[in-house]
Order: C-alpha cells, then sequence, then structure tokens
C-alpha cells in the first residue's frame, strides 16, 4: 500500500445540515409506537402501585395502629397443670408402669434411651412417657402429646381440681 491510498478520514462539520435530518416512513412509526409503550408501561405501574396501596389501607383495621398485631392465646399449658402430671421412676426388668400400661423405651423427644430410676412424666391421656425436662419444655409450647398428638387440655380441668 502506498500513502496515497491510506488518507486520513476528514470529518467536516460543517458539510452536516440540520435541516437533512427527517424521521419519515417507518422509523416514525416505530418511534410512535416505542414512545407509547413506555408511556402505557409507565401508568400501569403507578395504577398497580396505587391499587396496592389503597388495598393494604382497606384490609388493615381502623382502630389499631400497623405496629401493634393482636396477641393469641398461649397454646401451651400452665405451669400448675404440667407439674401435676403424673411422675414415674422407670425400671428397665419390668415393661409395665404402676398403673398396668407398657412404657416406651426411649423418650421420642430427646431420643435418649431410658435408663433405670429416670424420673418419667405419664401424659393422661394416652399414657406415654417421656423424661420430665423434655415433656416439660414441650407442654409450655403444646397441648398435646408429642407422640400421638392427643390433646391435654380436656384433662387440665380434672388435673387442675386435684392440685386444689
Amino acid at each position: 500500500m502506498t500513502s496515497q491510498d491510506s488518507q486520513p478520514f476528514h470529518w467536516h462539520y460543517e458539510e452536516l445540515d440540520e435541516n437533512d435530518f427527517q424521521v419519515r416512513g417507518r422509523a416514525l412509526f416505530y418511534v410512535l409506537i416505542l414512545g407509547s409503550m413506555i408511556i402505557l408501561i409507565a401508568l400501569l405501574s403507578i395504577y398497580a402501585r396505587w391499587v396496592c396501596l389503597e388495598n393494604t389501607r382497606h384490609n388493615l383495621p381502623s382502630r389499631l395502629p400497623v405496629h401493634h398485631a393482636p396477641r393469641r392465646p398461649p397454646r401451651g399449658l400452665e405451669s400448675t397443670i404440667i407439674k401435676a402430671l403424673p411422675i414415674t421412676l422407670h425400671k428397665s426388668n419390668s415393661g409395665t408402669s404402676n398403673n398396668g400400661t407398657a412404657i416406651e423405651s426411649e423418650c421420642c423427644i430427646c431420643l435418649g434411651v431410658f435408663e433405670d430410676g429416670d424420673r418419667l412424666k405419664v401424659l393422661p391421656q394416652c399414657q406415654h412417657c417421656f423424661h420430665c425436662d423434655c415433656v416439660d419444655k414441650w407442654l409450655v409450647t403444646q397441648s398435646s402429646c408429642p407422640l400421638c398428638r392427643a390433646s391435654i387440655r380436656a384433662e387440665s380441668a380434672v388435673l387442675s381440681i386435684i392440685t386444689e
């Protein structure tokens, strides 16, 4: 290549005429469609936000402030009822408790095997046995047997009469 073939390109700003710039035909159509779509999407998003805010305002009770939620009643048992549950001592050579029902070989809460002399609480409804500490922690938050889900609340009225 010679130096004549590789001449630099000179851009002349004077040659550009801004009056020659025109949008015609398909280009004008596409510009109008694109602008319309942008405006439509913006309006729809504003409307959707407004609807969501109105729904949340109408669903909140007017008497309660937003930061205060109504309290649910406690789901567990009272400590006096938990303390009133019968306690037995585990003996490995006997397969029955004091009242003649079968005793499990492990606590289903902690999965620990019952040892001789372990204190076990017997739930009155289903006669299932658990370590005292394990079932006490469970009954503070739940009012049913951890194994069979039998309700202990039905027995709570009877236990409260017995303890008084």
